[in-house]
């Protein structure tokens, strides 16, 4: 008999052991930590111990997930306040560059935008790029995150570029692809094949809702205006 037919055998006659009720206490069953035998209450209790050790162990980690989540949280509500707050173009840049850098810890970030009407566009972000940087913003459904980007974003890093391992790029999108953001670690690990992206999806979308915003604030200089009251002081 195989130790199979055993086991169907007992699962289909589960009145096995009240009509011999003796052998739970006879039997002994190897110990599956030690080298011993114990008896078949002993093996129950450990088995639970065992599996209430999965479940505290699978119960700790989710709470440090809800941790984490409520960290990151509270990151990107402080981001969208800076944001919300910024009256200017430069406002917008220096409270996303502080957040990034201070409150998110990534070091190295580049944003490049393309197709927007800004009287002023005498900063960085709006340096040329190339076709091909372009189109691999307008490809982008969702973030991305690896070690492997194309060379045309490698280079948007110049001198710091062959430092870093891995890169997270977020499409900016108004009512059509208008930017891309970059965001790149020396860690290999820091943005991986595998992670969440709903965070990143969302700083994506809070940018791009700010730069639309300063570009019609931009067109319609009168309606800027109107955002403060006489005192100059922010509403």
């Amino acid at each position: 008999m195989k130790t199979e037919d055993v086991a169907h055998y007992l699962v289909n006659h589960p009145d096995f052991f009240n009509e011999y009720a003796d052998l739970l206490n006879d039997l002994q069953i190897p110990h599956p930590h030690q080298n011993n035998v114990v008896s078949l209450h002993e093996r129950q209790a450990i088995a639970l111990r065992d599996k209430n050790k999965v479940l505290q162990d699978k119960l700790l980690e989710l709470i440090s997930f809800g941790e984490e989540n409520d960290a990151i949280s509270e990151k990107m509500h402080r981001l969208t306040i800076a944001l919300l707050t910024a009256y200017n173009f430069d406002d917008f840049l220096n409270g996303l560059k502080y957040c990034l850098q201070e409150d998110f810890a990534i070091p190295y970030f580049v944003m490049r935008i393309w197709g927007l009407d800004l009287e002023n566009k005498d900063y960085d972000e709006f340096a040329q790029t190339s076709e091909d940087v372009h189109a691999i913003a307008a490809s982008l459904n969702q973030p991305y995150c690896g070690n492997h980007v194309a060379d045309g974003i490698k280079a948007l890093f110049a001198e710091n570029a062959e430092h870093l391992q891995s890169f997270s790029m977020i499409p900016l999108t108004t009512t059509r692809p208008t930017g891309l953001l970059v965001l790149a670690s020396p860690e290999i690990e820091r943005f991986y094949a595998d992670m969440g992206t709903l965070h990143l999806k969302r700083l994506g979308e809070l940018i791009s809702a700010s730069i639309a915003r300063h570009t019609l604030s931009a067109s319609n200089p009168s309606q800027n205006q109107h955002q403060h009251p006489p005192d100059g002081h922010p509403i």
